[in-house]
Formats: C-alpha cells, structure tokens, sequence
C-alpha cells in the first residue's frame, strides 16, 4: 500500500504547512511547500496528500490546466489504490462508498481511479464481477 505521509517523511526538503483554505484541500508550490486544509478527515488528507506529491514531483508551479489536473488526479488515484486492492474490495461491497471506505479514499478519489484503469486492469474488474456474479 501506497503510504503519502511516508513518502512525505523521506522528502526532508519539503516543508508541510497546515492553512485554512477556500475552494481547495491542499497546494503546493511545485519545489518545497505543500499546503493541507486541516479541516479534512483523516482519508481526505491522505488523498489530497498523494495529489499535492503528484503535483510537487511534477514541478507544477502554478494552477494547471484542466488536462494536467487530470492527469494528477489519475496518478494519485492509481497509487493510492491497487487494482488487487480494487478488485479484493469489489467482490464483497455493495456501493461504492464501501469500496472507497475499504481502500482507504475518498469517493471522488475511487471514481478517478475507475475512470482511469488500464484495458487490463478493467478486464481483471470484470472478470472478478463475473465471478462474484456467477457466485464462485
């Protein structure tokens, strides 16, 4: 499993800083700061977190365009969530509330990782709907 806050720990030049923000769960200036909201739960920290390491190992500087904000979301979600992970969860949950609760993310997060699964990964979902369908 993907772990932020350790991933976080081993950059010593990145310096966190916890600010009440509007519009946004978290910043970061590309090279050393990363900003976090601390009015998230524990699970959206997490998640906005993985993004704002996305962003700062990407070198955004600035707000990024639609694309590149996607691209982010797409990467934070793959690391924060296996597709064995995925798949583990799927077979036994009922909504996607459960799955994203057993995943240890946010909804939204679950959903950009859904949205973005490789031809592979999305036959090997598939196939374990299938299975639990079939009730093997």
């Amino acid at each position: 499993m993907y772990h932020p806050w350790r991933t976080l720990r081993s950059l010593q030049h990145v310096t966190l800083l916890w600010t009440p923000m509007r519009r946004r769960l978290g910043a970061s200036n590309g090279r050393d700061t990363i900003h976090l909201d601390p009015r998230q739960y524990q699970v959206e920290r997490r998640c906005t977190l993985a993004h704002e390491l996305v962003h700062l190992e990407m070198g955004h500087e600035a707000e990024c365009a639609p694309a590149e904000e996607a691209r982010v979301n797409a990467e934070a979600a793959r690391r924060l969530i296996t597709v064995e992970r995925l798949i583990d969860a799927w077979r036994w949950s009922m909504s996607l509330e459960e799955v994203a609760d057993e995943c240890w993310v946010t909804v939204d997060v679950l959903r950009d990782r859904l949205d973005n699964l490789s031809p592979d990964e999305a036959q090997q979902l598939a196939d374990a709907l299938l299975s639990r369908e079939d009730g093997a």
